[in-house]
């Protein structure tokens, strides 16, 4: 609940700056108030349908269009809005969250709280999912979809990463149940430590909570090749697409 509350707020300053700016625009170009040259580029962005840099200057990262951009901002709020009324969902679209890492440490808290150990020992293990639609939410842990693969793809067949097919750039990544474990615990597997970005952009800047403002986690994804395999070909989870 925590995380909702902050989500809310960050995304209520958004929508807030969104609608401030549209007003003062209209009231520009009838001459009510003086056209700034941030209200001019306001609007010639979004003529050209560019998302206006007063926008991106509080928003979450994105590479979209205006139109994706407003269409990809409003199913955030559904989702925000859905589970405030609902509860929380028992899987989480992990591309949603403006601040992603909070909600990652909101959830290694509530294993911390629950089993009552240090949140500076736990780390997570991971499993992806063989369904689509699981019947319940995890008991401890959190389910997670909305990641893309970029450079590979998910092979169901085999459960693990494979080649990407030929013309396709992006493959969707099943749920993926993220375990708190102790980390001295967790077991190593065959798999591939795949970073996950917010964008393609895969670069950021360091915030002043000490998170990159793109990089989120590394994920281990089963895989039948070594990890260098996967390096060559640059393979990355990536939150949102471009378009």
């Amino acid at each position: 609940n925590t995380v909702l509350v902050q989500e809310m707020q960050r995304f209520n300053r958004l929508l807030d700056e969104l609608h401030t700016t549209l007003v003062n625009l209209r009231k520009a170009i009838k001459g009510v108030v003086l056209m700034s040259p941030q209200l001019e580029e306001l609007g010639r962005s979004l003529t050209i349908g560019k998302v206006p840099a007063l926008w991106m200057a509080k928003s979450y990262p994105s590479l979209k269009p205006l139109g994706s951009y407003v269409s990809d901002f409003l199913q955030r709020l559904d989702m925000l809005q859905t589970w405030y009324e609902n509860d929380k969902p028992d899987v989480f679209w992990v591309s949603g969250f403006y601040f992603t890492q909070a909600f990652l440490t909101g959830a290694l808290q509530n294993y911390a709280r629950k089993y009552k150990i240090p949140i500076d020992i736990l780390g997570f293990d991971f499993e992806v999912l063989r369904t689509d639609a699981p019947d319940s939410a995890p008991e401890d842990g959190v389910y997670i979809n909305g990641l893309f693969l970029d450079g590979a793809r998910w092979d169901k067949d085999t459960h693990a990463l494979g080649e990407s097919k030929p013309k396709v750039l992006f493959d969707t990544m099943p749920i993926i149940w993220l375990q708190p474990e102790k980390k001295n615990e967790i077991k190593p597997k065959p798999t591939y430590t795949c970073p996950v970005y917010k964008t393609s952009e895969r670069r950021g800047m360091l915030s002043t909570t000490g998170h990159s403002t793109n990089y989120v986690l590394p994920v281990k994804i089963p895989s039948n090749q070594s990890e260098d395999h996967w390096i060559r070909r640059g393979v990355a989870l990536i939150c949102q697409l471009d378009d």
